[in-house]
């Protein structure tokens, strides 16, 4: 008796013999392979990639661990430096003119520098 289904992972018998079905079978190996190959080489490329975003990442934390590092410094500079403006601010009437003379000054340093930079630029 001729059986008409066909069992799990069998191709289901093709008129005409069975060189057809081993060609078929060589076939889809074939192009099997071929995916195989095509996964394998994306995975490797994936793969890479996620190497290089975690070397980035490093990085970035490095750099960033440093910039926390230099605001906590600044930051320190920064206090010190007002709670010596603010003593000086509270102490004498001398004191109060000088400040205010150095705070003029440094203006208008500020102001000259940015003419001659503006002025070098064009």
């Amino acid at each position: 008796m001729e059986q008409r289904g066909s069992r799990a992972g069998e191709h289901p018998p093709v008129p005409g013999g069975g060189q057809s079905t081993s060609a078929m079978d060589d076939l889809l190996d074939v192009e099997n392979k071929r995916m195989a190959d095509s996964l394998a080489s994306k995975v490797t490329r994936l793969k890479s990639l996620a190497l290089d975003i975690d070397k980035d990442t490093e990085e970035q934390n490095r750099y960033l661990d440093g910039m926390d590092s230099d605001f906590l410094s600044v930051t320190g500079l920064l206090t010190g430096s007002v709670k010596r403006f603010s003593t000086m601010a509270r102490s004498g009437r001398d004191n109060r003119r000088l400040l205010c003379a150095v705070s003029v000054a440094l203006i208008l340093i500020f102001f000259i520098l940015y003419y001659l930079v503006s002025r070098a630029g064009t």
